[in-house]
């Protein structure tokens, strides 16, 4: 009976150290294999929990880099001794790089504003052009001198040969501008005698060709002036 009571002792204590060593004799991957599935089961739904791999080391940044001028700042470029005073005494640089005007401003009128004028004129009466063009041309040409003689009163340019020419054409020119108007005007109601005759269409061009003589005369007085 004894003998019986001792093989039963063995027994149990034989059991339970073989669970013992059983438990913990086992591998670590299955200990991590345990793991994994835990985890997996408390993070079902809610996405991946791993690891990710590092995708921005092979990447660079556009970082802006600040780029800096070629040349040196000058510290007192507003400095009166950094800037050099213009050479006004010095002929060459008044002549050359200022170029001042040599022009009296009575030169300058005829050139800036007479003389394309009076081309227009002339090229108005070359091709023939209507009445209303005509009349056009004329009436600036009329109010530019008209402007003049007041610029010029009592002052000695009123005393130039090209002056008193410019006031003379100014009259031959309104003459046949108001001759053209009144013979587009009364001429269906006129005959070509007596009074009418004035407005006849070869009488008119012969007034033209009169003109157009004058004012070639006065470009070429007016080209002369200096």
């Amino acid at each position: 009976m004894k003998k019986l009571l001792v093989l039963i002792l063995i027994s149990i204590l034989t059991a339970q150290n073989c669970y013992a060593w059983g438990w913990f004799g086992k591998k670590d991957s299955d200990k991590k294999e345990v793991s994994t599935e835990n985890i997996e089961i408390e993070n079902q739904g809610k996405g991946y929990a791993g690891t990710l791999p590092d995708v921005t080391k092979n990447f660079r940044t556009n970082e802006s880099k600040v780029t800096k001028p070629v040349f040196e700042e000058s510290k007192n470029f507003n400095s009166s001794d950094e800037i050099k005073p213009i050479p006004t005494d010095n002929p060459a640089f008044v002549n050359i790089m200022l170029k001042h005007d040599k022009r009296s401003p009575y030169l300058n009128d005829i050139y800036g504003d007479i003389l394309p004028q009076l081309e227009n004129i002339l090229k108005c009466i070359d091709d023939n052009k209507n009445v209303q063009i005509f009349n056009a041309k004329v009436f600036f040409f009329n109010k530019t001198v008209e402007y003049l003689q007041t610029k010029y009163a009592g002052k000695p340019e009123s005393n130039y040969l090209s002056f008193a020419k410019l006031l003379e054409l100014n009259t031959h020119t309104k003459s046949v501008a108001t001759l053209r108007r009144e013979a587009e005007k009364y001429r269906p109601y006129l005959a070509y005698t007596g009074s009418g005759y004035l407005y006849n269409e070869n009488v008119i061009n012969q007034q033209l060709e009169y003109l157009k003589t004058e004012i070639q005369d006065t470009i070429v007085i007016l080209r002369e002036e200096k």
